[in-house]
Parts: C-alpha cells; sequence; structure tokens
C-alpha cells in the first residue's frame, strides 16, 4: 500500500483534471527517457514543443498572452508529477513558474506579447541568468556589466549554473549598469540568444541532475533593444528578484515535498518486497520505525506546504515564510531520502534504482535558490 497522501486543503476537480493529464504526459514523455536525457545532459528539444501542445507550459500566464489563465496552483500539480515520476532533467519550473513572470510582472507590453505566447507553445526556451563564476548567494557583487548606447545596452560578462542554458532561446539577465550602486546597481535585461555576442560554454557535469542542461553562458558585447530592460528604469533588479524568489523558493518546496513522498512510497514496497533472514526487510523494528518517522516527516511538510501556497495564491506569503518553507522542506527531503536509500542497502547505492538517481539529485535543493544558511539568515532578521 502506497503512502497515504491527504488532498491537498487548496486542490479542486480542475486541479485533479490536470493532475491526470500532468502524470499520463510524464509518464508518457519524460520517465523512458531518463537514461539518454543523462547521458546526452541535456532533454529533447520537441519536449517543449509537445508540452505545449498539450497545454503544460505558462499554466499561469493569463490567456491573452496565450498562456492557461491559471494560479500557481496549476503550476503546483505540474511540478508534484514531475517530481513523483522521477524526472529532474526537464527545466519546466524554471521556464513557467520563474522566467515567464519575470517577463509578466516587469516587461513592457510589446515584449510581453512577442514572447510569451511562444512561451506558452515552446516555440521559446527561459532560462534565468544571476550565478557567475565568482559570485553565488552574493548578488550585489555580480561584474557582468550592461552599458547604455543610445537605443541598446552592451552586455558584456559570464554566467554560470544556468538551468536551460543549452535550449533557452530567451536569458533574463542579472547585470550590473551601476557598478559603484551595490544592490541599486542591479538591473535584469532580457536578451534573445540569437544575438550577436551571446555563446554558450559547455554543459556542466554535476553529480545529480544530470539530464539538466545546467550550461556556462558568455556575453561578448552583446547588444540588446534598451526595452529589453525589465521595469523600464535601471537599478530596479535587486527588488525584482525580492518579489520573485518567493515563488522561486515556494517551487523548490513543492518539488521537495512531492520528492520525499515518491521516495517512501519506493522504500515501502521495496522493503515488503526485498527479503532477509527469511522474511520481509519491512518487519523488521527498525524498517518500520524509519519509515514511521518518514512518514511523518511528510505529513508535517506536507501540511506547511499547502499552508504557504495557500498564502501564496492569497497574495500573502511574504520573504519570510518562503525562506522558510524552502528551509524545512529540503532539510527534510535530504534526510528521509537518505534513511530510505539506506533501507535499500547496496541496491540504493546503484544508479539504476530510482532511490539512488533521487539521492544524489535531492541534494542541490539545499543550494540552488538560496542555500539553507541564507535561508536562516533571512529568517533571522524577523526574529
Amino acid at each position: 500500500m502506497p503512502l497515504q497522501i491527504q488532498k491537498s486543503s487548496w486542490s479542486t476537480t480542475e486541479l485533479e483534471d490536470l493532475r491526470d493529464l500532468a502524470r499520463t504526459f510524464c509518464q508518457k514523455e519524460l520517465v523512458p527517457n531518463q537514461e539518454r536525457w543523462a547521458a546526452e545532459k541535456k532533454v529533447d528539444r520537441e519536449l517543449w514543443t509537445k508540452a505545449g501542445e498539450v497545454g503544460l507550459l505558462a499554466l499561469s500566464i493569463p490567456e491573452e498572452y496565450g498562456g492557461g489563465g491559471g494560479t500557481f496552483a496549476h503550476e503546483a500539480v505540474l511540478y508534484e508529477e514531475q517530481a513523483r515520476s522521477g524526472d529532474s532533467a526537464w527545466g519546466v519550473t524554471v521556464h513557467n513558474g520563474i522566467v515567464a513572470h519575470y517577463i509578466l510582472e516587469y516587461a513592457g507590453e510589446e515584449q510581453k506579447k512577442a514572447w510569451l505566447p511562444k512561451f506558452a507553445s515552446g516555440e521559446m526556451v527561459g532560462a534565468v541568468a544571476m550565478t557567475e563564476p565568482g559570485t553565488g548567494s552574493d548578488l550585489q557583487s555580480i561584474k557582468t556589466r550592461a552599458v547604455r548606447d543610445g537605443d541598446h545596452y552592451v552586455i558584456n560578462g559570464a554566467k554560470t549554473f544556468i538551468t536551460n542554458g543549452f535550449h533557452a532561446d530567451l536569458v533574463v539577465v542579472a547585470v550590473k549598469t551601476d557598478p559603484d550602486a551595490g544592490a541599486q546597481g542591479v538591473s535584469l535585461i532580457a536578451v534573445e540568444t540569437d544575438t550577436p555576442g551571446f555563446s554558450r560554454g559547455r554543459v556542466l557535469d554535476k553529480i545529480g541532475l544530470k539530464g539538466q542542461d545546467t550550461a556556462e553562458l558568455s556575453f561578448d558585447d552583446v547588444r540588446v533593444p534598451a526595452a529589453n530592460l525589465l521595469g523600464g528604469q535601471e537599478g530596479l533588479g535587486f527588488i525584482q528578484l525580492m518579489q520573485q524568489l518567493p515563488q522561486e523558493r515556494l517551487i523548490i518546496a513543492v518539488t521537495a515535498v512531492a520528492g520525499m513522498e515518491a521516495a517512501i512510497d519506493q522504500t515501502i514496497a521495496y522493503t515488503k518486497d526485498r527479503q532477509a533472514f527469511g522474511r520481509p526487510i519491512y518487519n523488521f523494528q527498525n524498517t518500520k520505525f524509519k519509515l514511521a518517522e518518514a512518514a511523518t516527516e511528510a505529513a508535517v511538510s506536507r501540511a506547511f506546504l499547502d499552508q504557504c501556497i495557500e498564502r501564496h495564491l492569497r497574495k500573502e506569503l511574504d520573504v519570510q515564510g518562503a525562506a522558510m518553507a524552502k528551509l524545512w522542506t529540503t532539510e527534510r527531503v535530504n534526510k528521509v531520502v537518505d534513511d530510505c536509500l539506506q533501507l535499500f542497502g547496496g541496491y540504493g547505492y546503484m544508479s539504476e534504482y530510482p532511490i539512488a538517481r533521487a539521492w544524489a539529485d535531492i541534494r542541490i535543493s539545499r543550494i540552488f535558490g538560496g542555500t539553507s544558511e541564507i535561508m536562516k539568515e533571512i529568517i533571522s532578521r524577523t526574529l
């Protein structure tokens, strides 16, 4: 019997229908390709257009821009089903839940109409480029420069660890428009990747998320229209990042909880089937106690996550609440998946077992979107 997951308080009949669609898509299009994508370090470009055809892209973007007209709840359903399928290669969370919303909230009307319908169809893939080789959590210290030159900005610099970097057609780039102004000198500029001077470096070799196209990006005198400056004026980038990071961190929490539940399900099934000393491993007290602890961790995390999603749907989730959600769920999923792997014994260390891939994939959750240590710093400021 799988883990009993209580229906989320924010769920509706419409969302459950979407869940069926998302689950079918993930099982058909994602699950069979995991090994190949891991070897190639990227998903198939056609995956994006297939997702667009069935209506799984730009779910929370208004219909007037070609989107699904839904809410974050629609996005959460898709991300949960992707996580439960065991896929970590498809960067749809970045495309749908992050980049599309930077465009929706801060781009001009002309840019929205040009780009968002292509996000919905899969014709365009989105990425966001913040991290640089010399800066991680310290975004104020980025070196990538954008200098105004008439009706254009000229961008020079380098970015790394960029999800969707290989396939991206549009990148929201964090730049310094005033290098002496600290956080007030940061701006966000949207760059179409067919612009001369833009280039992609290597797709990075990671210990997890093997099929995700995490890449290095370079900007060498890249000239983009001044209209691509998000927000319409310089120096708003840090504010815009802070406004959007709660949703990004909530997305990470969504995938963490769904991943936790999936790992427990796999472990229950394995321990009831695997025999040792003449009986199923599940029948040993240690196994039952470990799984009881894991199920409790998942239930508490699910309740807190659902509360945070409800707050976000009411536009009440603040920076501190999102930091708590990310901190709690990512720390819990790392512990739970590690405990589950232990119950698989040596097979848990074999890459063909989903629990082994989950263990490697989930480790980054305590780092990206703001490290656990940064989350604690954010939370502590409100105490």
